[in-house]
């Protein structure tokens, strides 16, 4: 395995480390995109720890920082920033396509990197596969089901509310606020189904972080529906996990069913060391 860093992109704005089997087959790169503000080492390295076991297997691999994250500087463009996204991303498999010959790319985010993997996968030919964790979902009436029928039943529970409102009447200071807008879900059913039908593999993996919005694996059905049955997609949910898998136990769990994703989708003929 070989790493190597790079400066790149048409304005030379970008920043990122490429990851080199010792044997390339030229099948599939896969690329990480930034966790939220986290730069491209990932959550707790997460993407370090993935993508040399990864290289190890024999995938080229590239871990990078989108524009203004990080080390990366601004484009100088003026594009919106779902489209200047799009636009590094595809930079970053002319990077890796130039490093290691492969053409076809696998793209990997967590949270607002899934959501940004599922816009360059939508629209970009050269994307074959995405794994999205915590990704998109919403709320359903089930998850609501799950979420309150347990509390409704806990006296404990209802203390707590009655002390929390107790407390909320007396002012608080106002709070910055991020948020990443996501998109409506109908908007998302539709664009799963584009890429199903284009015969992409999508990888959907929820932790026990964002039970807020997803809690149980049937609930991918409910926000899914029929797509929920294609032999092209498939969804997990590590109800234990936090958000970052920051526990070793969750993470060799997580490691573990990426690569065998990784090598049931897109088997490398000649497997580096």
């Amino acid at each position: 395995m070989h790493e190597q860093a790079f400066r790149f992109g048409k304005a030379r704005h970008l920043v990122g480390v490429v990851g080199l089997p010792a044997v390339i087959d030229h099948g599939v790169g896969v690329i990480f995109l930034n966790a939220g503000m986290v730069y491209r080492v990932g959550p707790f390295r997460l993407h370090v720890e993935l993508s040399r076991r990864l290289n190890a297997m024999g995938y080229p691999t590239l871990r990078f920082d989108l524009s203004t994250i990080g080390d990366s500087g601004a484009s100088g463009q003026r594009l919106s920033r779902p489209d200047q996204v799009v636009a590094d991303v595809r930079e970053a498999m002319e990077l890796l396509k130039q490093q290691s010959g492969c053409t076809r790319f696998v793209l990997f985010g967590l949270c607002s990197g899934a959501q940004n993997a599922h816009s360059a996968a939508h629209v970009d030919p050269r994307v074959v596969g995405a794994l999205f964790l915590d990704g998109y979902g919403h709320r359903t009436l089930g998850q609501r089901l799950r979420h309150y029928l347990p509390r409704l039943l806990d006296t404990s529970a209802w203390r707590r509310l009655l002390a929390r409102r107790r407390a909320s009447a007396a002012p608080r200071p106002a709070e910055p606020l991020f948020v990443v807008e996501p998109l409506p879900p109908k908007v998302v059913r539709e664009q799963l189904a584009e890429m199903l039908q284009r015969g992409l593999k999508l990888d959907f993996v929820y932790s026990g972080g964002v039970s807020r919005y997803f809690n149980h694996i049937r609930q991918f059905r409910e926000c899914f529906g029929r797509l929920a049955d294609h032999p092209g997609i498939s969804a997990s949910f590590f109800k234990d996990a936090d958000h970052t898998y920051v526990l070793t136990g969750d993470r060799q769990r997580l490691l573990d069913h990426v690569t065998q994703w990784m090598g049931r989708h897109f088997p490398v003929t000649r497997p580096g060391t």
